[in-house]
């Protein structure tokens, strides 16, 4: 179970991480990584735990569809959460294919796309001067 101070539960969370963070994506998911730098009100704190989100629209499938993969990949993120900075904002996004995926296949997507995220962040991080 993601825990409550885990989760991104404002759509302005939502909208600041997708716009800000750096993207990655496969043929099943679609992961947007914002590492929480800057100092707005709105972005995440620097000793904050890291939160995630997860979009599943209809063009996934059914109610029953939806829901099944977004437990699944809730399932996949939550031990992965422990390894991102704190102050990290995750915004997971399901595409149509991943209504037929297995939860293996989710879960190696899932290490795939966060992996590149993650690297797309350090290097814009590195090219605005912020990182080390």
């Amino acid at each position: 179970m993601l825990p409550r101070s885990a989760r991104l539960r404002r759509s302005r969370d939502f909208v600041e991480t997708t716009r800000r963070g750096a993207r990655a994506a496969g043929p099943l998911l679609v992961v947007h990584l914002d590492p929480g730098a800057g100092d707005s009100a709105h972005r995440s704190r620097p000793g904050e735990d890291p939160r995630a989100g997860f979009v599943v629209s209809r063009a996934v499938g059914g109610s029953v569809v939806r829901h099944a993969v977004t437990r699944r990949l809730r399932h996949q993120l939550v031990p992965r959460l422990g390894l991102l900075a704190p102050g990290t904002r995750v915004v997971v996004r399901a595409l149509p294919a991943s209504a037929a995926a297995s939860s293996a296949e989710l879960g190696a997507e899932l290490d795939r796309v966060l992996d590149r995220a993650l690297r797309r962040a350090q290097s814009k991080a590195e090219a605005a001067g912020l990182g080390a």
